[in-house]
């Protein structure tokens, strides 16, 4: 083994932190019972705000952001992981408050770790990542509502990020229809070979409604996206269905009412892929891999350098990116 290797170290400014390559040892690594030689992370939009130093998730420095990793155990003291085992990371916070996948080595607690899933690859497991597991999660909420795919057309807003992406895929490859939400016209077509049979312009939902009931017109709805584009879809839904709530990249806040809940039974799930139980995880991540095979992970994904991360943080915050962003960490390159 290497005595160093990279990361992609953040360092607090006093205009904010501070990305650079170091070369860094395994005594700097934090606490864990479980060393891991990381082959690929991925960028996501908590990625995105962490590395620009917004929303406080993280509280120290210096610290190794990547909420997501897939590589194989170097060392290990927990017996459910062995060296040469292939695994994979995403959540428990890991990223924000404990170093992350933004580095060729990471030190981890084998509670979160799970096997990579069978008929994927390192990097097609960090195309789906974080993203596919929610998407999937997103999914299995509704159809635990009694989402079908006779039961109309299903929405996905924010359609052409991460999440979006992979919950279209998936929600075309399960039988639904789907209609699909993007600010961005170029990707119009991108989304209808996802399996969208309909793309609606982000102007057509990105107000709060005028009512506060509007035409019954969608089955379930996987929303990426939060603020009045929610509040819109909220007043929209058919009676008795759900949405499954994922993301806030239009805003945290909510302003609605509560009559679609009184007067059309509608559900508002909260769908959480960082601390859901290993039992949730683990059969979202088999169903994923039965769902979705690795080669079409590859169509939507785009890779980058460790040293490319930074420009391409900004760039998801403004919503520039299209599908998924694997982060290569080239393990014999130090």
């Amino acid at each position: 083994m290497q005595a160093t290797f990279k990361a992609l170290l953040l360092e607090q400014q006093d205009n904010g932190p501070v990305a650079s390559i170091r070369e860094l040892t395994n005594e700097e690594l934090p606490a864990g019972d479980v060393l891991v030689q990381v082959e690929y992370s991925s960028l996501n939009y908590k990625d995105g705000m962490i590395l620009n130093g917004r929303g406080g998730l993280v509280r120290h420095y210096p610290h190794v952001a990547g909420i997501d990793l897939a590589g194989t155990v170097l060392e290990s003291s927990d017996p459910r992981h062995r060296p040469g085992d292939a695994v994979i990371l995403t959540g428990y916070r890991v990223g924000e408050i404990h170093w992350g996948g933004y580095a060729q080595r990471a030190r981890l607690h084998g509670d979160w770790l799970v096997p990579r899933p069978a008929g994927y690859s390192a990097r097609q497991a960090m195309a789906a990542g974080t993203a596919g597991l929610t998407a999937m999660l997103a999914v299995q909420a509704l159809e635990d509502q009694g989402l079908h795919p006779d039961a109309g057309e299903v929405l996905v807003t924010g359609a052409s990020g991460g999440v979006g992406s992979l919950a279209v895929r998936l929600l075309a490859r399960l039988g639904y229809t789907v209609a699909a939400v993007t600010g961005r016209r170029e990707n119009v077509d991108y989304l209808r070979q996802l399996g969208a049979q309909e793309v609606l312009p982000r102007e057509e939902l990105a107000t709060a409604p005028a009512k506060p009931l509007l035409s019954e017109r969608w089955a379930g709805c996987v929303d990426t996206v939060g603020g009045d584009s929610l509040a819109h879809v909220l007043a929209g839904m058919a009676y008795g269905r759900s949405v499954a709530a994922c993301g806030l990249a239009g805003g945290a806040e909510l302003h609605t009412t509560v009559l679609p809940f009184l007067l059309r039974g509608i559900s508002l799930l909260g769908i959480d892929s960082v601390l859901c139980s290993v039992d949730r995880r683990l059969a979202a991540w088999e169903r994923l891999g039965e769902t979705l095979p690795g080669t079409e992970l590859d169509a939507i994904t785009h890779e980058i350098g460790l040293d490319e991360v930074p420009a391409h943080a900004e760039r998801i915050l403004q919503g520039q990116v299209r599908g998924r962003l694997v982060v290569r960490l080239d393990p014999d390159d130090h």
